[in-house]
């Protein structure tokens, strides 16, 4: 049976899962420069070891309500060849799942950036798919910043 390994994080009171292997690092949250002329749910950028990385707020994104906590993480992700930070709640773990213990996203849902729904145990995980998170034009975006 196949399983695949997932990095769980919370936004809300949902938690969203993204494969381990577009995760290249989790780090704690401290701001970012904001750039002007940006998208309300780009926080801006910040200086990682010397690179400039776009941080996008993920709850903004997905037009979710979440509270304003100060302790907030960022994983940085790889998506079609960039570097980009996704700011969230809070990263809960990393967890195993059979593949089977995926469900196909409901129709209509997420527009394609929802790529299932994990059950484990007494919960449901929402299974994002990264490279569909983001347009063609938003990548552009983002590429512009950073």
């Amino acid at each position: 049976m196949a399983e695949e390994q997932l990095v769980l994080f919370s936004l809300g009171s949902e938690e969203y899962a993204i494969s381990i292997t577009q995760v290249k690092e989790i780090i704690q949250y401290k701001g970012a420069t904001k750039i002007p002329s940006t998208p309300e749910y780009m926080e801006g950028v910040i200086n990682l070891r010397g690179k400039v990385i776009p941080v996008i707020d993920l709850a903004l994104r997905l037009d979710l309500a979440t509270a304003k906590a100060d302790d907030k993480r960022a994983l940085i992700i790889e998506t079609t060849g960039r570097e980009i930070g996704l700011m969230v709640d809070e990263v809960t773990e990393v967890i195993k799942i059979q593949d089977s213990a995926i469900e196909p996203a409901p129709t209509g849902t997420g527009s394609g950036y929802i790529r299932g729904i994990g059950k484990d145990e007494n919960r449901l995980l929402i299974l994002l798919d990264v490279d569909k998170l983001f347009s063609e034009r938003e990548m552009q975006e983002m590429k512009r910043v950073g």
